[in-house]
């Protein structure tokens, strides 16, 4: 099926009958096209930080996913026709095996990393950050490729707590992951 038009909503069943290759997510039943290819320097973070994390990981009952990668949001204990939050974040990292299955993550991620382009900044910063926060993802992580910085939010009672802008020259803790340091130099370098 090709794309389809933006006048109605859609849920995740529809969803899964869309063209593959095509790049969309779905937030409130609505469509969004993501950004054309990344650019290559997008690409090269995000594959330091996947190796990273999947590194550390191995072994251990968390792993981590990359784009493309369905998240479903607030879809515990709900049909395919009730769930209207479907994302594509660049970077998951899920510690419950049973929210995986073979089409994604089916609820939260743990952690989620998205890596910023001019054309999603908007959207990661405000949409996505609200959606992550509401969803219960424990750790957010906006990176910026060009300005080589990691922004990281975590979650409390009361919402995201900033935790800082980290810059190449430092290294930094995952709090979700006991032990885990990540050298910003490697990741931009």
């Amino acid at each position: 099926m090709a794309i389809p038009n933006r006048k109605k909503k859609y849920s995740y069943a529809d969803y899964l009958t869309w063209e593959e290759g095509k790049r969309l997510e779905l937030i409130a039943g609505d469509i969004f096209n993501m950004s054309p290819s990344p650019s290559r320097r997008h690409q090269q973070v995000l594959g330091e930080l996947f190796t990273a994390f999947s590194v550390f990981l191995r072994g251990k009952e968390c792993a981590a996913f990359f784009v493309p990668f369905d998240v479903r949001l607030f879809s515990e204990n709900k049909w395919d026709d009730e769930i209207d939050h479907v994302l594509q974040p660049d970077l998951s990292i899920v510690c419950d095996p049973n929210k995986l299955d073979d089409k994604g993550c089916n609820g939260s991620p743990d952690m989620i990393i998205e890596v910023l382009s001019p054309s999603s900044v908007k959207m990661d910063r405000w949409t996505k950050y609200q959606l992550y926060e509401k969803s219960g993802v424990k750790e957010y992580w906006l990176v910026d490729p060009v300005l080589e910085s990691v922004e990281i939010h975590c979650l409390s009672d009361e919402g995201y707590e900033f935790q800082g802008v980290f810059t190449k020259e430092d290294t930094i803790s995952v709090s979700i992951l006991t032990g885990m340091e990540l050298d910003l130099s490697q990741v931009f370098g």
